[in-house]
């Protein structure tokens, strides 16, 4: 409903301050997309089924296979669950912490999801039955979200980047006592 202010106020602005509030949920929306998937896929690293489920990717992908070997098979399903939840929770306090998103939604979500997103190189990820590329198979279908989900973790750590020298110059220009050297 629209309010005198906002009825005399032109077609544009309003029209503008739609498509904020749009962006604003947007990026909500997306932070709980990638929120969502590292806390359930997180708590499942629990579980004897995600133990052996994971073994196909560790094993078959060189610059995870070190895993193994540092930590054994649960070890290894049980670091990354830490990971994974550590990040869901940094990425949830990134709402009000900009070091939050940094570290946890910017930096280790990224790592997480290249990482993920890049053993579709050494996995077998197309459907040979309907003739290869470009049909994803099972395994395909399920890790290709996950380059979306980089993509958020990107986002966010461009964000908290500058929301950081945001906040850095304001103190500066500020004459803040806790004056930082540029």
């Amino acid at each position: 409903m629209f309010t005198s202010a906002t009825a005399n106020a032109p077609f544009e602005a309003r029209i503008n301050q739609a498509g904020y509030r749009l962006a604003a949920v947007g990026r909500a929306v997306a932070l709980l997309g990638v929120v969502l998937p590292l806390l359930l896929i997180g708590i499942l690293k629990f579980t004897a089924i995600e133990i052996e489920a994971l073994r196909p990717f560790i094993e078959n992908t060189p610059w995870l296979a070190w895993l193994y070997p540092a930590f054994g098979f649960a070890g290894a399903s049980y670091f990354l669950g830490v990971v994974e939840l550590a990040t869901a929770l940094l990425l949830i306090a990134s709402i009000r912490s900009v070091w939050a998103g940094l570290i946890g939604g910017g930096a280790i979500g990224s790592v997480i999801f290249a990482l993920t997103s890049s053993t579709m190189l050494t996995l077998p990820i197309w459907e040979t039955g309907s003739g290869g590329f470009p049909f994803l198979n099972g395994l395909g279908a399920f890790l290709i979200k996950d380059v979306a989900l980089l993509g958020v973790s990107l986002v966010i750590l461009g964000s908290s980047l500058q929301q950081l020298v945001s906040d850095l110059g304001r103190k500066i220009d500020c004459g803040d006592e806790q004056r930082i050297e540029r």
